[in-house]
Parts: C-alpha cells; structure tokens; sequence
C-alpha cells in the first residue's frame, strides 16, 4: 500500500493497491465527507489507434493524496459496435452532477464515434459507485457538433453545459431541470477562426461572486497555452485574462491541460487546478504544434499545409499518462497558476 502525504504533480501516481490511477480527463465530487475522483479509465490503452477506453473508473479518498479503487462505474461495451461505451469509440471527460429532485447522480460523456461526429451520451445511477446506465445515447446539444465539455450546477440546483463547438466556439447551454437533456437556451462564447485558437476543455469554478473559465487551445493531446476568463453570468459577456500559468517558460500549461477546479472544502480560499500530462515522452525538439495546426486549419493561409504523423513525436500511450495537480493563486483578481515540484494540503489550511 502506498502512503502518500503530499502532492507531486507530473510524477506517477498509484492507488492504494500499487497501481497507476487511470482517472484521465477527469473531475472531483465531494460527497458525504469523502473525495471521488472519477475519469477515463486509460487501463491497457497503449495505443489509442487500437482502443481509446476501458470505460470510466471511481476512486475515493479521505485525504487527497491516498485513492482507494473503487471499480469501473460505467462500463465498455466491447461486444457492442454500435455502442457509444465501444472500447473504439473516443469517450472523453466524463462529468458527473448530483440532481437534488431526483436524487440521481447523471454522467455526461463527450462521444466520437469511427465517423468523426462527435456528440454527448447521458447515463444516471442511484448511486456514485454505480452502476451508471445509459438514458439518452445520443445528443446533439442545439444540433451541433459537440467537443470537450463542462458541467455546471448553479446555487439554484439549475444548471449548465459549456461545451466546444468543433473548430468554431464555445456554447453555454441550460440543462433540463432532471439534468438529462438541454433545453433550447444557449448563449456563444469565444468564437475563434481555426484551430489551435478554437478554445476546448472548458473547467469551470466559482470564487466569490466571480465565476472563470480555464481553457486549452486545440492541438490534439500536444500541450498549448492556457487562457482564462471571468464572467457573473453563464450567458453574459466572458472577460479574457490572459493565460494563468506564471513562469512558464515554453508555453504549454506546464505540460499539460486542464480538466477540472476543485475548491477543497476545509479551506477557505484552496482551490486546486486538476490536469492531465497526457504525454510523458515528449521529445525536446518536437516542431512547434499549434503553429503546424494553425496553418493546416487556416483556410486562408496560403503557405504549405504540413501535415505530419502525430506518433513521430509520441508514443500517445495514455495508460502512462499523468496528473499535475497545483493550487490556485490569485494575483490582482486573476486566478494564477505557479509550479511547484511538491506541495501539500496541510500548508493551506490557515
């Protein structure tokens, strides 16, 4: 059993039975005093041409730093093809909300099946173990082309969806009260010409009166600059801020991209920026992605479109992929990321 008692972000992390943890794109629901960290279960995916999941895996923990396995609570469907939950079919970031009038807990899951269109499958259990069945296979929130996600619950047990609309901008859509569906109100955010500068991997937070926004840029799983901004209103105007991550010498969120904020309940003003290292063998002197990406995106760049093997530069083993966990600094009303090699819990508590 491993005791860990404090963070180190970037380094393996293993659960408590000595195995990696396989929560990837993930995200954290406190419930009933206990941490659930929930994610893509990469188990075995050592090439994702091959295989891209192993369904969605549930860890618990009392302290942040020790996850106990709690089992798959949202299986594969390997004999299915036809099933978003196939092994092959690209399910990403799955969220999960609790519904206070139904008394269910209901997971989102971004889908991309072998035909490249991408969509969203809804599954709900009585439980946050599980099992999670599937209750709306396939949803196109508005008609659109769905990419990475966010779910919000508001104070008023309302809530959201934030989502990429492929290669175009970011939609922020009401949920239907059972949070099973959308609803037809939406509002359009960030509206950008191509990748990389199409904004994905919305996670959202609360701190104060002020909500913000962490995204990614779209290069595949190659790391890019992060932006944030702020806004009091899901369908108002979203102010830009910048990229958050102080001191990052080559621009790339330290590695890594953001999947979720969690504000840890014991303190006040701890709010802790989950990511994914979704490549650990970078190479050094790879070309620079998101500039490849925008000139093959840009319709109206007139120059050589470069199209390259992304595994030149990467064995794209996401079973190896790890996590890079930092706590939130807000520095003149921005919320700053800075690295740190190791860091614990106890050090915020105040």
């Amino acid at each position: 059993m491993n005791k860990y008692h404090s963070i180190k972000p970037g380094k393996p992390w293993y659960d408590t039975e000595g195995k990696r943890i396989q929560a990837h794109g993930g995200s954290m629901l406190f419930w009933k005093k206990k941490f659930y960290w929930y994610g893509e279960n990469k188990e075995n995916v050592t090439d994702e041409r091959v295989e891209w999941h192993n369904g969605v895996r549930l860890y618990s923990s009392e302290d942040l730093y020790n996850w106990v396995d709690e089992g798959i609570i949202c299986a594969a469907r390997p004999d299915d093809l036809s099933s978003p939950l196939h092994p092959h079919s690209k399910m990403d970031r799955p969220h999960i909300l609790y519904n206070d009038k139904t008394e269910k807990f209901v997971l989102w899951m971004k889908i991309m099946g072998k035909d490249g269109i991408q969509y969203m499958t809804v599954a709900q259990a009585e439980d946050i173990k599980g099992p999670f069945e599937i209750v709306n296979q396939v949803i196109h929130p508005g008609g659109m082309n769905s990419g990475d996600f966010e779910l919000v619950k508001r104070e008023d047990g309302t809530a959201v969806i934030i989502f990429e609309r492929v290669h175009s901008d970011m939609i922020c859509m009401d949920l239907t009260d059972d949070y099973l569906d959308v609803t037809s109100n939406y509002s359009v955010h960030f509206p950008r010409k191509c990748p990389p500068f199409v904004r994905e991997a919305p996670a959202v937070f609360k701190h104060g009166d002020m909500y913000y926004i962490y995204t990614s840029g779209t290069s595949g799983k190659f790391p890019n600059p992060s932006e944030v901004a702020s806004f009091t209103d899901f369908h108002g105007e979203w102010k830009e801020l910048g990229d958050p991550h102080i001191d990052d010498p080559l621009h790339t969120s330290f590695e890594s991209q953001i999947c979720c904020v969690f504000k840890y309940p014991y303190a006040e003003n701890l709010y802790i920026a989950m990511a994914d290292r979704w490549l650990v063998d970078l190479k050094p002197d790879r070309p620079n992605i998101p500039e490849i990406f925008a000139k093959r995106f840009d319709p109206d760049y007139k120059g050589e479109k470069i199209h390259f093997n992304t595994y030149d530069y990467t064995s794209k083993n996401t079973s190896i992929a790890d996590y890079v966990w930092l706590p939130i600094k807000f520095i003149d009303g921005v919320p700053c990321i800075e690295w740190l090699d190791e860091w614990r819990i106890e050090d915020y508590l105040g």
